[in-house]
């Protein structure tokens, strides 16, 4: 079983362990703000200024970043397009987020553009527009590839299904497994109970069931702690043979019970006015 949960475990990780193409979330911020800050600097030099600070790049929320500036800048959207750009994919960061020039004073955007990855499918308006010297802060908004959202829902999805498989699956293997003459029997406790041969064994101990008990036993053994409708147990050994039933069903649980007087790990509960429930403790 663990070499089938291990590769699918290894799957998830690889699609959820990184925040922004499979960077590290400890180590994205980190990134993006070493990167804005060079974008700063470059931002600086063109206004000639060498002197002024970068002010600390600021988290604003998941995926939102603020690089602000000590002194008044001026901005031309082409060298901020080409300067912001170039840096963040330096830094293997990803590819699609929007970028917005805010007015200090007045917190309007004064200019914005976005990338989406591709030159036909970006969106950079008014370029050559140079904006007036006046205090600003540059916002950069990161968001996921729809193809990577995708992937990551349909892994999940693929995920939560195989594992359902994997458990199930090694669930019926320990409940039926097959013997060393290969016929097959279903573990009930320490006793094996062989429908085709209609007998329970344990270790030396080989019981005999009649057909009727058989037929009981089958349902209530692939249904273990769990509690099984006396309407369900009359019409799958009774009334679908056309069989008049009175008190049957509770006289053969009644045998059942017999079977297993001598373990008290295994008892077959009347679940009053429900059904019966084949308890087997570990």
């Amino acid at each position: 079983m663990k070499k089938l949960v291990f590769p699918l475990l290894a799957i998830w990780l690889l699609t959820h362990s990184g925040c922004k193409d499979n960077m590290p979330q400890n180590h994205f911020s980190e990134t993006v703000k070493v990167a804005l800050r060079d974008a700063g600097h470059t931002l600086l030099t063109a206004n000639n200024d060498s002197t002024s600070l970068i002010l600390p790049i600021t988290k604003l929320s998941e995926n939102r970043y603020e690089l602000a500036f000590q002194n008044k800048l001026s901005i031309t959207p082409d060298s901020l397009v080409t300067t912001i750009s170039s840096r963040l994919k330096k830094a293997n960061l990803p590819k699609q987020y929007i970028v917005e020039v805010i007015n200090c004073n007045n917190d309007e955007v004064f200019y914005s553009f976005q990338i989406k990855g591709t030159t036909e499918r970006n969106i950079v308006p008014c370029l050559g527009r140079k904006l007036p010297t006046d205090c600003y802060t540059i916002q950069v908004l990161f968001f996921e590839d729809n193809w990577r959202l995708a992937t990551k829902m349909y892994v999940t999805l693929f995920m939560l299904f195989a594992c359902i498989f994997i458990f199930g699956f090694f669930y019926l293997k320990k409940r039926k497994t097959t013997s060393e003459g290969g016929i097959p029997y279903s573990k009930i406790g320490d006793y094996k109970f062989y429908k085709d041969q209609n007998k329970l064994i344990k270790e030396a101990l080989e019981i005999k069931l009649s057909t009727k008990e058989c037929e009981l036993m089958s349902i209530l053994s692939v249904n273990q702690n769990q509690v099984v409708k006396r309407e369900i147990l009359v019409k799958e050994i009774w009334e679908d043979h056309g069989v008049f039933v009175n008190r049957s069903l509770d006289t053969f649980i009644s045998k059942l019970r017999k079977k297993f007087k001598d373990d008290p790990s295994i008892n077959i509960e009347n679940v009053h006015g429900v059904g019966y429930k084949l308890e087997v403790r570990s």
